[in-house]
């Protein structure tokens, strides 16, 4: 074995965060590498087999098989397997093909949404870099960044996004965007110098870059010492799959209720099956009919009805921006009482802009967001009549690297605002560098805190600098005060101070801009190798520019609209406290401000205790993410959680509903989320809130039909042998109920229009009962009316009708009054008859459907035997549908009486 082979482990013998403490030669020894000729074709490979691929690990996925048996994990689907397997034993195989076939239905249905939802999340995928400049065997080579081997040296410049875990071993004027890793909107710079101290937290390692990060302006040279599930992407990859995503309010209520029903099933079953063996029927008879009274007790099109339902709403959000992965998710959102919203690129358009500044004695607010030149400067405060905002501005334009192209920016986020200020002042940046050409610079230092440059202008050299605030009045003699410059006295220094401390205090970056003339005046024909630091003194301060990254427009509405849903929003990111602030009260989201270390001297309880009143959580790393929703949680609140970052995705798995960003999200938060916005807008889960209130709503109104429909037949079968009548149904009938009520009008129901005021409600409890007990009351209302007027029917036919047409016209009663219930059912306290009675076409479709059938198997006379009916006469129909008609009119008296009542009697 040759000695290059030994020890292939050792290339990464380094614990997390001790790279960063050794010496550039230190980690290229380890590594066994020359930067200047990287590693050959042959040991790169040999690494990649030993190594692996550059990749994170994938998931692993349940197979279609395992898909389509988790549609088959639910207690009322259960009970109807168990009652399909009885009805095939004694006998009944109609009943047993009908329920099975419902069954196969709502599985179909359910597989079919995730199988789409998971391919719509792959078309999403591509967050990896494809490919990457790398130095090997002394040339410069482009390979697949998943070919990336411990050792690599890799090439990285302006806009290219790191491909791996890496050690910075050169460096020219380099920064990186770290904000998808920990949350810090400005970007960091970078050097190569060892970073000592112990344990360092990623956001303070600046020798080091990280997968997934993005370069904004420089250059590097870095050696990867860590790939795939290796990295810090990696690594949060694994705290993702150790977080659990519980299960959904709808779940458990949906349990609860079958629960419930399946008592009610098995106490109605046995009393009937009592009272007809003590009547004397012949067991066979009454086992079917058993069975049939069972499959009317349970509701087994609620799981068809269900998933329809959240489907329809699935489709409804995709075409607004938005993939659902899981059915049973989007439901929760309707019970989300808190957002926990990462800020960068969510809230904000993770673009930095220019809001105020200081020029000339004189304070301008600066309007528009992000990198367009749409919006103006506007003088607040002092005569601005003497200010040239282009000469002013200049140095924003010509001391800078970076371009704004279309309105996208090319480089670093500062310099994009600064430029995209001084468009707003009337400045072509293009122009304005071809007319004034740089001669010499002396580039940004970490150190220095400044950037220069130097401009021949006629016969005179021009410096001009942009910086920090106390990096520049260090080197400035002067100020601009109106048209003309004075001394930098110890007054007017306080004016500007005082400028910068009122920026800093409102949350801005503050940055100062500033020129000045080489002494001599002479031109400056050839500079490039001079040290020019030294020239960049007697400065003529020029403006102090105050820069935030921005809320999203969009973002403040829809956080109105959340409010008014009782809905609260917490900001978490890792910027610093003041930002944080700025942004938070500019959205109008209210509550205390806490750090991350704050948090760390918190134990749970006492974070429990306090979390409602906090809003904004500052400089919080992961683990914090995951602490703040579990407190919450704690707090039984049903929490959703935005975010894009690497950073983000341990809390997106454990909040009830994680929402990650498809366009700038990373590929682990888009794995954790349950929901991927594909436009990026924090407004479009306001329009999912909705939606999901929605879905709810119309589940509760199913079950509210079906139940008074199931207690109605439980109470006029079973109450038919305790006042001497017959059975009012056959087994087929009752089936035929089930099925054309569980079909077309149920289905209808599920996809009814959102009722009026639906944003307007408080976000209800997720231990609150789809089936609660006014509730149950009320709809054993319904069924009592349904049996007698059945019964009583019934009673009347027998007296004045043959058997066969006394039982027809009872049955053809219990349809019609499903037809008028449904009415009922679409809303608790208005009234069926105002202007939302016609917004659903479906339902309409549905009903006179429902008719039309039932008017067929009546009078069609190839179809009695099967359904054991005979023909109705004119009067017969007339008093079906009059005696059915009933169950509308009390319950508009209901209404009526309800509405009535003073607001504080009311009930809810």
């Amino acid at each position: 074995m040759r000695e290059d082979d030994a020890g292939i482990d050792g290339l990464n013998q380094y614990e997390d965060g001790a790279w960063s403490a050794k010496s550039a030669s230190e980690v290229t020894a380890a590594l066994r590498v020359d930067v200047d000729e990287g590693l050959d074709a042959d040991e790169a490979n040999r690494r990649l087999d030993q190594v692996g691929a550059n990749e994170l690990a994938a998931p692993p996925r349940r197979g279609p098989f395992l898909v389509f048996l988790d549609q088959f994990r639910n207690l009322l689907i259960i009970i109807l397997m168990v009652a399909a397997v009885v009805a095939g034993l004694i006998g009944d195989f109609k009943d047993a093909l009908v329920i099975v076939a419902v069954l196969a239905f709502n599985a179909l249905l359910g597989f079919y949404q995730e199988y789409r939802a998971e391919r719509s999340l792959d078309a999403l995928k591509g967050m990896l870099v494809a490919h990457t400049r790398v130095r090997r065997s002394g040339a410069q080579v482009v390979v697949a960044a998943n070919e990336l081997v411990p050792g690599d040296v890799v090439l990285l410049e302006a806009g290219d996004r790191v491909p791996a875990d890496a050690r910075i071993v050169v460096v020219s004027g380099a920064e990186i965007d770290e904000s998808s890793l920990t949350g810090e909107s400005v970007p960091v710079v970078k050097g190569v110098a060892p970073v000592t101290g112990g344990v360092v937290a990623l956001a303070d390692r600046t020798n080091v870059a990280f997968m997934n990060t993005v370069v904004t302006r420089g250059r590097l040279e870095v050696v990867v010492t860590d790939t795939g599930m290796r990295t810090q992407m990696g690594a949060l990859a694994q705290m993702l799959e150790r977080a659990d995503p519980g299960r959904t309010p709808l779940q458990v209520q949906l349990d609860a209720l079958g629960a419930r029903l399946a008592i009610v099933a098995g106490i109605a079953v046995l009393v009937f099956f009592l009272l007809e063996l003590l009547r004397g029927e012949v067991l066979s008879e009454t086992l079917l009919n058993a069975v049939a009274l069972a499959v009317a007790a349970i509701p087994e099109g609620l799981p068809a009805v269900v998933t329809v339902t959240l489907s329809v709403g699935t489709f409804a959000l995709a075409r607004r921006g938005a993939i659902v992965k899981r059915l049973a998710s989007v439901e929760t959102l309707g019970c989300t009482s808190v957002i926990c919203s990462d800020k960068t690129g969510t809230l904000t358009v993770n673009q930095m802009t220019a809001r105020r500044m200081f020029a000339a004695g004189c304070w301008f607010d600066v309007t528009g967001e992000g990198y367009g030149d749409e919006g103006a400067i506007r003088p607040t405060d002092g005569d601005a009549s003497g200010v040239d905002l282009q000469q002013v501005l200049r140095p924003a334009v010509l001391c800078s690297d970076s371009a704004i192209t279309d309105g996208h920016l090319i480089g670093d986020p500062t310099e994009g605002a600064l430029l995209a200020l001084a468009s707003k002042a009337g400045l072509d940046a293009h122009a304005t560098r071809t007319a004034i050409p740089r001669v010499a610079e002396v580039p940004f230092d970490s150190s220095a805190k400044f950037m220069a440059t130097f401009h021949d202008v006629e016969s005179r050299t021009v410096v001009l600098a942009k910086g920090a605030w106390e990096a520049l009045v260090a080197r400035a003699t002067s100020a601009a005060v109106g048209a003309d410059p004075q001394s930098l006295t110890d007054d007017l220094r306080t004016v500007w101070s005082d400028a910068a401390e009122q920026m800093a205090e409102q949350g801005l970056r503050v940055l100062a801009v500033a020129s000045a003339q080489l002494p001599d005046g002479s031109r400056m024909e050839e500079a490039e190798g001079e040290d020019l630091s030294a020239a960049v003194d007697g400065l003529t301060l020029l403006a102090l520019v105050g820069l935030l990254d921005p809320p999203r427009p969009e973002a403040r509405i829809a956080i109105a609209r959340c409010a008014s849903a009782g809905i609260e929003v917490k900001m978490i990111t890792g910027d610093h406290p003041a930002t944080a602030r700025t942004i938070a009260t500019d959205l109008d989201i209210p509550g205390e401000v806490i750090t991350g270390s704050e948090l760390d001297e918190l134990d749970d309880n006492q974070l429990s205790a306090r979390i409602d009143d906090l809003g904004v959580f500052a400089r919080v790393a992961p683990e914090h993410k995951v602490r703040i929703v579990k407190a919450l949680q704690e707090n039984r609140r049903v929490v959703a959680m935005t975010g894009d970052g690497v950073n983000d995705a341990p809390a997106l798995k454990s909040a009830d509903i994680g929402i990650a960003m498809g366009i700038t999200g990373t590929e682990v938060s888009k794995e954790a989320a349950a929901m991927v916005l594909t436009d990026d807008n924090f407004a479009t889960i306001v329009g999912a809130v909705e939606q999901g209130r929605t879905i709810y709503d119309n589940i509760v109104k199913f079950v509210r039909f079906q139940l008074s429909t199931n207690l109605g037949a439980i109470l006029a079968m079973v109450g038919a042998p305790l006042v001497g009548l017959p059975v009012p149904f056959a087994a087929i009938q009752v089936l035929w109920i089930n099925l054309i009520m569980d079909g077309p009008p149920a289905m209808a129901l599920g996809v009814d229009p959102p009722q009026p005021g639906v944003m307007d409600a408080q976000p209800r409890s997720p231990s609150a009962r789809i089936l609660t007990s006014r509730r149950l009351v009320h709809l054993m209302g319904f069924g009592a009316v349904m049996a007698v007027g059945t019964l009583g029917v019934l009673a009347y036919g027998l007296e004045v009708f043959s058997d066969e047409e006394a039982l027809t016209l009872a049955f053809t009663t219990f349809v019609f009054y499903q037809v008028f219930n449904v009415f009922n059912a679409r809303n608790e306290r208005r009234s069926a008859f105002g202007r939302h009675a016609f917004t659903n076409y479906r339902l309409w479709v549905a009903l006179v459907l429902v008719v039309f059938l039932q008017v067929a198997i009546v009078e069609v006379d190839a179809l009695h035997g099967r359904f054991k009916t005979t023909d109705l006469s004119t009067a017969s129909w007339v008093t079906a549908i009059v005696v059915a008609s009933s169950i509308l009119l009390v319950e508009e008296l209901r209404k009526l009486g309800v509405r009535l009542l003073p607001a504080g009697h009311q009930p809810r």
